[in-house]
């Protein structure tokens, strides 16, 4: 039987785990592709178009956006992000998982625009003393910049009860684990499989 593709949404504040627990679930499930999103800001060296982003003019992304081609979006620091429908869309037909790498907000928008085929899972640390830990652990951050995610983190978190299923990482090999049994359930749900009802209308005729 064809399966219908879904859409997998991990969201997590930074620091929670989120970017690690995505790559190894991609580097595990071949039917499974990250979501490439269009964005108004200029390639960085090495980005390939269509790969890392679907790079366009300001004209034409919020083009797009009145065109109803993109399934979320938002402006984030002076530049548009979003997701272009028509990929997604031809992923799910041909059994194609997708994974998307965006906030709660842009949960919000992919559920309404396509309500039946999102599940989403919510990244939770193991402590907010952890989560700052980490965040310092990079090395990279100023105290100000420390300071301004974790107050993200506290907003981000806050969202938590609007996902399907909520995770704290506080092992990351079981947290991938989880992260896959979630996954693979929901290709098995009757919404997945297009043509469950007439196969098993077949089996009740005794076909």
């Amino acid at each position: 039987m064809t399966r219908r593709g879904l859409c997998l949404v991990i969201a997590a504040p930074s620091g929670a785990g989120k970017s690690s627990v995505s790559r190894a679930l991609l580097d595990s499930e071949p039917a499974l592709h990250l979501s490439v999103s269009a964005t108004t800001r200029a390639p960085r060296p090495g980005e390939v178009e269509g790969i890392h982003y679907h790079f366009r003019s300001m004209e034409q992304f919020l083009a797009m956006v009145a065109a109803g081609e993109m399934l979320e979006h938002a402006e984030v620091f002076g530049r548009r992000y979003g997701t272009p429908r028509a990929p997604v869309e031809a992923a799910l037909q041909t059994g194609h998982d997708v994974l998307f790498d965006i906030d709660w907000q842009g949960h919000r928008q992919l559920k309404a625009a396509l309500p039946a085929d999102v599940v989403s899972i919510f990244l939770l640390p193991p402590g907010m003393a952890e989560l700052e830990r980490r965040l310092r652990g990079r090395g990279t951050d100023s105290e100000a910049e420390v300071t301004r995610r974790m107050a993200a983190a506290r907003a981000e978190i806050s969202h938590w009860d609007e996902f399907d299923c909520v995770l704290v990482n506080d092992d990351f090999t079981a947290t991938v684990d989880k992260v896959r049994a979630i996954l693979r359930a929901a290709r098995c749900t009757p919404a997945r499989q297009p043509g469950l009802r007439d196969f098993v209308a077949g089996l009740l005729a005794g076909g």
